[in-house]
């Protein structure tokens, strides 16, 4: 994404056309407000495009590259068949085939399921892979009972909306599945909320977990960490109207804060529920970076090496990998606010002039001033367990 410019939907036409290029009506996707949308998923909020199945893609690097790895589970032996539910791209497939290759997995044969096919031949790339086109609405899953050796779901919180659907998904879901099988949910929140200073480190922490925190430098997310309202301005706006958005659709703005219960209380089915939650600032909170000024003149006093006003406390206290990360956590917002440009549009009620003018305004703020600097987060998670 250009962020010089103006969003995509605001720089393209304004008008929403049933069909945007004469195409009989089986063509699969429509045109409006400028973007591809899919004709028959209306209450589906993001369009359906090379940008947004890039920032999709980007998402799910961003989080394998935070967790570290492309499973929360770490496979008893090794899986058969793994299907990926509402595949997009098929990236996540992608990364998974690689990662399970790295620890000695081979012969897994991947299928990806979705409403349309947008995935590319994985099969080029060397990977057992299948595409189903089914619409997640329409059950039964074209599958047999105990098919699969994992499932994964990721991202659906823009998919399925709260209630009896989202139910019958996760009873499909495991129906699939082998006895002993994984089932495995990736989520990120849409709502951004701030992490206060300093937040300890989870009870009971994993080790390793906890490691891999610090060398992304992000925190892990527990009953304990603390959290407040977001402070940006500009993300305040956006999280108003991305609610009232959701909200008219029943779909949930926080699908971190659900997804435990949902499986926990699926006792006579799943079992060994875990969970790996992690907050990804947005940028480097002045707390940080206070921090740090205070450590380094202190190891200066101590060596008696720096001159006295020689240290600043806007000292970055992050590795170039940790910055690329929090840049792309970045991105990945900014994006999403792109891609849900016209549904916000109308739930705040601005005209196009008006929009635009935050749009800028936002884009300077969180990317020129780094107005993300109180603790701003993206919140990730991934859930794991196990059919009884």
């Amino acid at each position: 994404m250009d962020v010089t410019r103006g969003s995509m939907s605001s720089a393209s036409t304004q008008s929403t056309r049933d069909d945007g290029s004469g195409l009989p009506s089986s063509e699969p996707f429509i045109l409006r407000h400028g973007r591809r949308y899919i004709r028959s998923a209306q209450n589906y909020p993001l369009p359906c495009d090379l940008p947004e199945l890039h920032r999709q893609n980007l998402q799910t690097l961003l989080a394998t590259a935070i967790f570290g790895r492309a499973l929360g589970s770490t496979p008893s032996s090794s899986p058969r068949k793994v299907l990926e539910i509402a595949c997009g791209s098929g990236y996540w497939s992608a990364v998974c085939h690689e990662w399970l290759s790295e620890q000695g997995y081979e012969d897994v044969s991947f299928t990806g399921l979705d409403i349309v096919h947008l995935a590319g031949d994985l099969q080029r790339q060397g990977i057992d892979w299948k595409f189903v086109q089914h619409d997640l609405r329409k059950l039964p899953l074209p599958f047999d009972d105990d098919e699969f050796d994992i499932v994964v779901m990721k991202d659906l919180s823009m998919v399925i909306p709260l209630g009896a659907q989202s139910q019958r998904i996760l009873d499909e879901a495991t129906r699939i599945l082998k006895s002993g099988g994984t089932l495995e949910i990736w989520e990120t929140d849409h709502i951004i909320r701030s992490i206060l200073p300093h937040p300890p480190p989870p009870p009971g922490k994993n080790p390793q977990e906890y490691a891999c925190a610090v060398s992304t430098g992000t925190f892990l997310i527990s009953h304990v960490t603390p959290f407040t309202e977001v402070q940006n301005k500009y993300l305040q706006d956006s999280n108003t109207w991305i609610q009232e958005a959701l909200d008219r659709r029943k779909l949930s703005p926080t699908p971190c804060s659900r997804i435990s219960q949902m499986l926990l209380q699926e006792t006579e089915t799943l079992c060994d529920v875990e969970n790996r939650r992690v907050a990804i600032p947005l940028g480097e909170p002045r707390w940080e970076r206070e921090a740090a000024g205070e450590k380094m003149k202190r190891r200066g006093s101590e060596a008696d090496k720096l001159k006295k006003g020689s240290v600043t406390l806007d000292s970055s206290t992050l590795t170039k990998e940790q910055a690329a990360l929090r840049h792309t956590a970045l991105l990945v917002v900014i994006q999403m606010i792109e891609s849900l440009e016209p549904l916000l549009k109308e739930v705040s009620g601005k005209n196009q002039e008006e929009w635009q003018r935050y749009w800028n305004s936002m884009i300077h703020d969180l990317l020129q001033q780094k107005g993300a600097s109180s603790g701003e987060c993206l919140e990730i998670g991934m859930w794991w367990c196990k059919k009884v």
